[in-house]
């Protein structure tokens, strides 16, 4: 850590005082592009070791470098954001070199122009003697860089703990439907990645099928077992969501996964696919089952609403809504609403009608359907979150509060 940091003060002396702004970070891309391969081995360490320590205080993500930072190193430790004092303070120029020293020449480049990157960082962790992931984002604070990096689970929860009604498992299977969308949907930071790559693995262990993942970046990868699965990274295997989409259809897949649904063009393209018989799934970034309905109609032009409506009707199957709530021993666990497309529930999207989903959702629950209400109460009544905390993550307060009073 001593000579990392000799290093970083080596450099800082290079970056001319004249220069601000982008202008700065475009010099330090350039610097550490002449850098010697041991110095950036150095940095490399230094970084390995600050994630090294998150791995062992259970952190889910840690901050470095921009403004914001005050110079600190901060981890995300089971919900709470917190500065490290058993790490060293790292001025903006110091930051901005670290950061860049992860990425590629290519990868530099892009955050200039675009003033943000996401993508992968892996290192072999030697405790487990495996390599461990991390998905990254690049991106500028007042004209400084920061960094966030998100740890990967080395391991994927069984379906079985996520906890699904076996009608909402049965739903989401390839073998019981082979055509349809799923969609997984929360804040970020909810634990959808985590919930999508549980179903790929059930599908990879149990069904003979071709599985292709599009993700920006890819985080979990999955070994090839009864199923077979590519791994597709927008900006390094292919250049978008959607063109990832659209070639999938040539590669002979049985379930396309879409890491996330995010502009009107990969929506489409989505819908599309479903349409032509295989089954999808993907993510939202939305906080209830009907808000994603909602969402992903609104997103469309308003003269193509109607023919959006009616497909999305006709092709969705399910949605999981979740959310990772604080427990009463300061850890978080998994709250989740799960809708099933029901003919009821196609009649009420195809008629726009969705404001009535919720109380078909209220009473679904022997097909496998739940409130997040519904599912806030279950874990109060088992003592893993308190009555406050069930009020405060409920998408529905006044419901809650008839739910808490009936309990």
């Amino acid at each position: 850590m001593t000579e990392a940091k000799i290093i970083l003060a080596q450099y800082v002396q290079k970056i001319p005082k004249s220069i601000i702004g982008p202008e700065k970070i475009g010099f330090i891309i350039d610097l550490v592009q002449e850098m010697p391969s041991e110095h950036k081995l150095t940095l490399h360490k230094l970084i390995n070791y600050i994630l090294t320590l998150m791995i062992e205080k259970e952190a889910s993500d840690v901050e470095i470098g921009g403004y914001g930072t005050d110079e600190y190193v901060w981890f995300r430790i089971h919900g709470d954001k917190f500065r490290i004092e058993d790490l060293p303070k790292f001025n903006h120029q110091e930051a901005a070199i670290l950061i860049v020293s992860v990425l590629t020449q290519s990868q530099g480049k892009h955050l200039l122009i675009a003033r943000n990157i996401d993508f992968s960082y892996s290192f072999h962790y030697d405790v487990i003697n495996e390599d461990v992931r991390f998905r990254a984002d690049a991106y500028f604070d007042l004209d400084t860089l920061a960094l966030n990096m998100r740890a990967i689970s080395a391991t994927v929860f069984p379906l079985d703990a996520l906890g699904f009604h076996p009608n909402a498992v049965k739903m989401m299977s390839h073998k019981y439907i082979k055509f349809g969308l799923s969609l997984v949907t929360g804040i970020t930071g909810s634990g959808k990645s985590t919930t999508l790559d549980t179903f790929i693995d059930a599908h990879n262990k149990t069904e003979s099928v071709h599985i292709i993942v599009i993700s920006s970046p890819v985080e979990f990868v999955h070994k090839s077992n009864k199923a077979i699965v590519r791994h597709r990274e927008v900006g390094k295997d292919v250049l978008s969501f959607q063109e990832g989409v659209i070639q999938a259809l040539r590669q002979d897949p049985d379930i396309i996964v879409i890491g996330e649904m995010r502009d009107p063009e990969t929506i489409m393209a989505a819908l599309e696919v479903t349409d032509t018989g295989h089954k999808v799934f993907s993510t939202l970034h939305t906080s209830s089952a009907t808000e994603s309905i909602d969402r992903i109609i609104a997103e469309v032009n308003p003269v193509e609403q109607e023919r959006v409506r009616n497909r999305l009707a006709d092709i969705l199957i399910t949605i999981v809504s979740q959310k990772l709530i604080p427990t009463v021993d300061k850890r978080r666990i998994l709250a989740k609403e799960v809708l099933i497309v029901t003919p009821s529930v196609k009649a009420a999207i195809k008629n726009n009608n969705t404001s009535e989903i919720y109380m078909m959702m209220v009473q679904g629950g022997p097909q496998g359907m739940i409130t997040m209400e519904q599912d806030l109460l279950r874990l109060m009544k088992e003592g893993k979150i308190t009555r406050e905390t069930a009020l405060s993550y409920s998408n529905n307060k006044t419901r809650m509060l008839q739910l808490l009073k009936g309990s």
